[in-house]
């Protein structure tokens, strides 16, 4: 399987985060909210029926009426008198006025509606709020129907609509003595059984069913007046509702009250009368139509599991493959967002997923490009990436040292290598292997030079870096030791990395020595290197597999030891014998345990002297310190074979490498 690139992982990663934090910043504010709205709206007529189910019928206050009757608004209220008795004859179960009521009119006239009001028994007036404003005070004022007509049995039910800020009616009112809500509780007192009380959740969405007049639609003169055209059983069983139409047209600026903006009016370019919001309200209710906005959790889940998915496309960067996955996802986006709108009554906010898509999208082709650019500027300067920035700087600035040779300094050496390299090449692909080793080989470069080291070269998993050249370090013992603890404590923290690419627990062994070597350009004509030579390097080469033996992460030559002062707490190890030389060397481990540094110090002293029995004790004391240690059991196994077979006169306590 092909892997991608770590720098196409980066891009791909920053431009979904990019495009995760764009949508969720925009997610509040006002004109991404007025964006959703839209989408909202084109979802509704989208999906809108186009027909009510229910038996809702809307006597409309027109223009022909106006015309037919004669009358100037207000009308006589002794004239809706009669239409009520007129729809109480065609049966209707509920009469609702959209119809302000509020002040008392004429005495005789206002009589006569409250006597039809009581005859009909199901009659529901409207109630409105209006903010008032004077010069002390500001308040909303609730404007409910004159007494006389509620005490002669009507229903008062608030008709007042919430606008969003673009102007258009998408909420349901939840007040509990909603116009909607009185008009269904009306019918449950004329027809009981016939439908339940419903239960609509706070924040629900209206469901508009179509363009206005969706509802069937009849002139209140047609009725006043009783005319021919309507059959005698036209209202029979119908819910009536009764209130203004008159059109208006948005172009001209006309509009009239009563009439309002809803997600048709882009479609039909008419305003809806406020009546027959209330019949889609009605129906909504009983249908269980109202529709509900997803929560924050469910936009953010849909919104984070499209840019996951997109991710896997955008890693593998190709304008028209990632392009096409892209587009499937936001059709994939738009299919889920209007299932769930019609299948389930759920309204998910589509914009933000279909932004970040493209977000995600764009930004990913943008780094990818930038990191073509940057990838040709890099190939031009790899020689650089052969040896560090201050080889570099160095021979930029004396080009005459371009030549073989060297010179003669003093340097620290480290050398690294990976146990059990070998065993876990042969179980693992070699595209994991070579994952591995490069994780690992950029986190010790980069640790190498962060402490003023050139690395020199790599020797399959094995690093060679030396310090005090090109440049002079004093304390390049120091530097090198500093490195070779953070190196180790980057190998537990990559640990996890490790074995997200298939390998178990990956240990670093490291071997320091200081001393003097030939450092320089090192090589034939036709190619060299910069590099050092000597004894110094081989001794430290030889110190990192000697690491086996003790079970240490690191050791370091008494050598290097004694260049660091009390900058690092050292515990000393053995005494060792290079292959090939006659000098023992002693071997130290970083370690900051005082005690432990202090019990094991006694326990060496006490088994060079060949006091048997006082370094067992002391390595017992170490083995109390920490259980399990592994140099603890290298000298007590060392020192039972050495009862048996006694060392020769002049022992000093050393042992030989090539022993190990």
């Amino acid at each position: 399987m092909l892997r991608p690139a770590a720098s196409a992982i980066a891009n791909a990663s920053v431009s979904v985060l990019l495009a995760l934090a764009l949508c969720l910043g925009l997610r509040f504010m006002p004109f991404w909210v007025a964006v959703e709205a839209q989408i909202f709206d084109a979802m509704t007529v989208a999906t809108a029926p186009g027909r009510s189910q229910l038996p809702i019928t809307i006597v409309g206050i027109d223009e022909a009426s106006f015309t037919q009757l004669g009358q100037r608004w207000p009308w006589p209220r002794d004239m809706h008198a009669r239409l009520i008795d007129q729809l109480v004859k065609g049966g209707a179960s509920v009469i609702a006025f959209d119809v302000q009521f509020s002040e008392a009119g004429n005495a005789a006239e206002d009589q006569a509606l409250a006597a039809a009001i009581a005859r009909a028994g199901n009659v529901v007036l409207a109630a409105d709020q209006a903010y008032a404003e004077t010069g002390s005070t500001r308040q909303w004022l609730r404007a409910d129907p004159i007494p006389a007509f509620t005490s002669a049995g009507a229903l008062t039910g608030l008709a007042t609509t919430q606008l969003e800020g673009d102007g258009v009616i998408r909420l349901v009112p939840t007040a509990e003595d909603a116009f909607w809500r009185q008009a269904i509780r009306s019918l449950i007192k004329a027809r009981p059984g016939a439908v339940a009380e419903p239960v609509v959740e706070p924040g629900a969405m209206l469901r508009h069913l179509g363009p206005p007049h969706t509802f069937p639609f009849v002139s209140y003169h047609q009725v006043l007046n009783g005319d021919s055209k309507i059959p005698p059983d036209f209202f029979a069983g119908q819910m009536v509702l009764i209130g203004r139409d008159v059109r208006s047209s948005p172009e001209i600026g006309a509009a009239q009250a009563d009439m309002f903006a809803t997600p048709f009016l882009r479609t039909s370019r008419l305003l809806t009368p406020g009546v027959e919001v209330h019949a889609t309200l009605i129906e909504n209710a009983l249908m269980g139509q109202t529709l509900l906005p997803a929560s924050t959790a469910q936009n953010l889940a849909a919104l984070v599991v499209a840019l996951l998915l997109a991710w896997v496309a955008l890693v593998y960067w190709h304008p028209a493959r990632s392009g096409l996955v892209v587009v499937m996802l936001g059709g994939g986006v738009a299919a889920l967002t209007v299932w769930l709108f019609m299948a389930h009554n759920l309204w998910l906010e589509g914009g933000a997923p279909l932004l970040g898509l493209t977000v995600a999208y764009v930004s990913t082709g943008m780094g990818s490009y930038w990191a073509e650019r940057r990838r040709a500027t890099q190939i031009r300067s790899a020689f650089e990436k052969y040896v560090s920035s201050d080889v570099v700087s160095d021979i930029v600035a004396h080009p005459e040292r371009l030549k073989l040779g060297g010179e003669r300094r003093e340097l620290t050496l480290l050398f690294s290598d990976l146990a059990g390299f070998t065993s876990m090449s042969e179980k693992l692909a070699p595209e994991a292997v070579a994952d591995v080793i490069n994780l690992y080989l950029n986190e010790a470069t980069r640790i190498v030079m962060a402490h003023g080291g050139t690395v020199d070269k790599f020797i399959g998993d094995a690093v060679m870096a030396f310090w005090g050249a090109p440049l002079a370090d004093e304390a390049h013992a120091l530097h090198g030791v500093q490195a070779a603890i953070e190196m180790q404590a980057m190998m537990q923290r990559v640990q996890p990395q490790f074995r997200a690419l298939g390998a178990d627990e990956v240990r670093l062994r490291i071997g320091l020595h200081s001393g003097p070597a030939i450092v320089g350009n090192m090589g034939s004509d036709m190619r060299f290197t910069y590099t050092a030579l000597g004894d110094t390097v081989n001794l430290a080469a030889r110190l990192e597999g000697v690491n086996k033996a003790y079970g240490t992460p690191i050791l370091l030559s008494g050598a290097t030891a004694s260049m660091l002062g009390a900058e690092v707490p050292l515990r000393p190890v053995d005494r060792v014998k290079v292959k090939g030389k006659d000098l023992a060397v002693d071997v130290f481990t970083p370690c900051t345990d005082a005690a432990l540094i202090a019990a094991t110090q006694t326990a060496l002293d006490a088994y060079r002297a060949q006091d048997w029995d006082r370094s067992l004790q002391a390595w017992a004391q170490v083995r109390s310190l920490v259980p399990g240690d592994s140099l603890a059991g290298t000298f007590e196994d060392r020192i039972a074979a050495l009862r048996n077979d006694p060392p020769a006169p002049g022992w000093d306590g050393s042992i030989a490498l090539d022993k190990l």
